[in-house]
């Protein structure tokens, strides 16, 4: 009977179902502020044109090298006041450095339905694989291991894509990009329901992530398939 109300974490303590609730409720709510530093970086990048110089190796270089030092910092954090503020400084450079891509798609005529578009789509994967996950009564964590080697593979490709600059293989990696980051959003959904990540800040850094990269994959797609010049 206890196991129905009572999980083991990845910390080996006992989670009740209040618990998971709490960290599940606190990871939405810092899921939906980390939005507002990645729109107003966006919107800096856009109005500034800061990040446009930032192209082939150079862009690589600063997105990857302040990605994961962000990341690592985050990690270092999470368990102290510093962590929510840290994530936030994450998401605003995250939004900085899409917003090239998003520059970009708004010299398209259609530029703001594409956009608009790509948003209702994330949003869309994200109720869809939150519902799954509340659904889904087995344990899935052996995905992860497929999941993180896929997520690889994909991240090579992009990385050799950056310099070879092929359309086709820019679609190819965004379809790819979708598909993994949206079992990874089902994976990390049910890894907080079970109890399996017990920091909220942890979690909401992985959801940042696929949403992120669900967004921005499907916002290339739909401006390599969907763009109309002026």
């Amino acid at each position: 009977m206890t196991d129905n109300v009572r999980t083991y974490g990845y910390d080996g303590l006992v989670q009740s179902a209040e618990q998971r609730n709490k960290v599940l409720r606190n990871t939405y709510w810092l899921l939906a502020l980390s939005l507002l530093p990645t729109v107003a970086g966006a919107w800096l990048g856009v109005a500034t044109g800061i990040t446009q110089a930032l192209t082939g190796g150079l862009g690589l270089v600063v997105f990857l090298g302040g990605a994961f030092g962000f990341m690592y910092a985050i990690e270092k954090t999470k368990n102290s006041a510093a962590g929510v503020p840290v994530l936030l400084g994450f998401t605003f450079f995250m939004g900085l450095m899409l917003s090239r891509m998003i520059g970009m798609i708004l010299g398209f005529s259609n530029g703001s339905q594409l956009i608009m578009t790509a948003m209702g789509g994330t949003a869309g994967v994200f109720f869809v694989m939150a519902t799954v996950a509340s659904m889904i009564k087995r344990d899935i964590s052996g995905m992860g291991k497929w999941l993180f080697v896929g997520s690889l593979v994909v991240m090579v490709g992009a990385i050799v894509n950056v310099f070879v600059g092929s359309t086709a293989g820019m679609m190819a990696i965004s379809v790819a990009v979708i598909g993994i980051f949206s079992a990874y959003m089902l994976y990390d959904l049910k890894q907080i329901l079970d109890g399996g990540e017990t920091n909220y800040v942890s979690a909401t850094l992985r959801l940042y992530l696929d949403i992120f990269n669900v967004f921005q994959a499907l916002l290339a797609l739909l401006g390599i398939m969907g763009g109309e010049r002026e």
